[in-house]
Formats: C-alpha cells, sequence, structure tokens
C-alpha cells in the first residue's frame, strides 16, 4: 500500500466542499466514502432511474462513479487552493453492475506536480460480497487557474 503525504492538512474538508457541489452527484445518487491521503470512495445505490435497458446500472453511471474517485483521490495529494480535472481515462466494464449498491476505490499510482496518474476498480456490492464490475485508468491534472478559467488557454 502506498503512503502519501497531502499538502493540504484539510484536504478531507476540501474534497468534501467540492462533492456538495457537484449536482450530477446528487442527481444519480452518488455519496463520497473514505477518503484518505491518494484514496477516495464513492458510493451508488442502484436506482432504477440509473439502469440501461437491461436493468443493469448504466456503464455511464459507472465511468462517472470511478472518474470522480479518481479525480478525489488525486486532489487529495495536491496544493492548497488547486483543483483536479480530468485529462483522459480508459475505463473497462467487465461485468454488468446488477448489486444493490456500487462503491468506486479511486487511488493514485504516481502523484506529479502537474499529471497524476490514478486507478479505481468499481465493485457491485450485493450483501457481503463484492464483485469488481469495472477498472478505470486515469490521468488527472492539477488545476491552478482561477475557476471558470480555460486551462488551455482558449
Amino acid at each position: 500500500m502506498d503512503a502519501y503525504s497531502p499538502q493540504d492538512p484539510d484536504f478531507v474538508q476540501r474534497i468534501n466542499d467540492s462533492f456538495a457541489s457537484q449536482h450530477f452527484m446528487t442527481h444519480i445518487g452518488a455519496r463520497l466514502g473514505a477518503v484518505e491521503p491518494g484514496r477516495c470512495e464513492i458510493r451508488l445505490p442502484y436506482r432504477s432511474e440509473i439502469t440501461q435497458q437491461d436493468n443493469f446500472i448504466h456503464g455511464g453511471a459507472v465511468g462517472t462513479i470511478a472518474d470522480v474517485a479518481a479525480g478525489y483521490s488525486a486532489l487529495s495529494l495536491m496544493p492548497v487552493g488547486a483543483r483536479v480535472l480530468t485529462v483522459e481515462y480508459k475505463l473497462n466494464l467487465m461485468k454488468p453492475a446488477l448489486g444493490k449498491e456500487l462503491v468506486a476505490r479511486g487511488r493514485v499510482l504516481r502523484p506529479g506536480r502537474t499529471l497524476t496518474v490514478c486507478l479505481s476498480e468499481v465493485f457491485d456490492i450485493d450483501g457481503n460480497r463484492e464483485t469488481l464490475c469495472a477498472t478505470l485508468l486515469a490521468t488527472m491534472y492539477c488545476l491552478t487557474e482561477e475557476p471558470g478559467a480555460d486551462p488551455a488557454g482558449g
């Protein structure tokens, strides 16, 4: 297990505040789980409103919670005042999400000053059984510009 030291002593509060401002997370019913340096957990209960035609949780919702878990795992190690922006990710959906709840567990693989590489694993939870249903490999950007500024300068 990798041990990382956060640059911001108030990283947990910053992540809680950021999560609370994400209206899409509220819309799909996601909630923030454990937050530690270099790690973050997002939980998503099964709801019919987020399923696809076969009643599986939609892959878009699976990818969303994996992305957010990765992003916050990266943000936990970024400096005070920094924000996080996803640069790219690769999502592998390995089995349909059918359980009572999904949990995405994001962790930092390699922190960097500008770019941080993260991995999220999404588990389908049914009772005491957890089954891996998706993985996401992502690159996160440490954003230090003012909110609303285009980091590409456009």
